[in-house]
């Protein structure tokens, strides 16, 4: 392959879709280093990629620029500038489609994701469940580099340095880590993956009580008041969502000694920056391939699928099955507080600092 080869990268949708992709692309760079890559993501997105040396960012203007139609054709137009030689779409819906296959059509190397939509459907029918781990999606985006020439060993990533604490953070935090810094995502997309907030307080409680222990509430903005909420009357549980921005919240994540988190976004940006993570899960389950980058499967707590057999219902937690609303309150709340104490027993506190 050329040195000087430029690869264009599309994963546009979710943010924990978006994070998945980073570790591969993190894996790449460090095993291609001469190799250009450019991703196309929505702005908001930009702090992932900003943890990997050397990749360059390009942010897709739906709302305006590149909108519609007549937008994919501009957004084309850009990018032809940036003189592409291949396209990696790890994204694979209509959008994506358009532009890689404009550049096939003007001579460029494409490739796409395969998101093995049938195994999935297999895996979440509710009669003839085909219930076995599929491929994770990060070896299916790898697949998609090594079918334009660059195969990746994901296993071989060394993740990035802790950026310093900002002013902000250390606000948030009381300074300098001295303690046990815990993270907990308590929500998600869908309600099918949210664990009940009764349990949940039973989980913050049962962590908080520990004054070695600091908690950190993650969570969007419009959240807040909920995780206000949960965060009772304990000192030691603070709320990072609107007290610093989501670059300081992916810098937060890489000091955290755990992070608690449903199957969610949350879950993917702390994994890749190589925080360990305990993940819930409700309709969704960790055979679909969303296990978060190399996290051990005995770190996802699951609900009781002898009660619930037709779990997983699905793979991103969208659809309700009536019957199933309180699968979650299978997985006792004395088992995630354990399995996080296990998690920190085995793991030495390091004298982080920010200098």
């Amino acid at each position: 392959m050329d040195a000087e080869e430029h690869i264009l990268v599309i994963r546009l949708s979710a943010m924990g879709d978006v994070a998945m992709t980073v570790p591969v692309l993190r894996a790449f760079r460090q095993q291609y280093p001469k190799v250009k890559l450019t991703v196309v993501s929505h702005p908001f997105f930009e702090p992932l990629f900003q943890t990997i040396p050397g990749i360059n960012f390009y942010g897709v203007d739906l709302k305006d620029r590149h909108k519609g139609a007549k937008g994919m054709v501009k957004l084309y137009a850009d990018l032809r500038k940036l003189k592409i030689d291949a396209v990696a779409d790890l994204h694979n819906v209509i959008r994506s489609k358009f532009i890689r296959t404009i550049f096939n059509i003007s001579g460029k190397r494409v490739e796409h994701t395969d998101k093995g939509r049938e195994e999935k459907k297999a895996l979440t029918r509710p009669e003839n469940k085909e219930f076995k781990q599929l491929k994770s999606m990060f070896q299916r985006h790898a697949d998609t580099f090594e079918k334009l020439g660059y195969p990746i060993d994901i296993s071989k990533v060394d993740f990035p340095k802790k950026n310093p604490l900002t002013e902000a953070i250390l606000e948030l935090t009381n300074g300098e880590k001295t303690t046990n810094w815990i993270g907990i995502a308590p929500y998600a997309q869908y309600e099918t993956k949210i664990y009940p907030k009764d349990l949940m307080e039973q989980v913050i409680a049962g962590i908080a009580n520990d004054a070695d222990n600091t908690i950190f509430l993650f969570g969007a903005r419009s959240e807040k008041d909920k995780l206000e909420e949960l965060q009772q009357s304990f000192s030691n549980v603070k709320i990072v969502a609107g007290s610093i921005n989501f670059k300081e919240e992916v810098t937060l994540m890489s000091y955290l000694d755990v992070l608690l988190s449903m199957d969610s976004g949350n879950a993917h940006i702390a994994a890749m920056m190589g925080t360990k993570v305990v993940t819930l899960w409700g309709a969704t389950h960790p055979y679909a391939g969303f296990t978060p980058f190399q996290q051990p499967l005995e770190h996802a707590l699951i609900s009781d699928r002898k009660k619930y057999p037709q779990l997983p219902t699905s793979v991103y937690g969208n659809k309700e099955v009536p019957g199933y609303e309180n699968a979650m309150r299978t997985i006792d709340p004395h088992d995630v507080v354990s399995k996080i104490k296990k998690i920190l027993d085995a793991q030495k506190i390091p004298n982080y600092t920010s200098s």
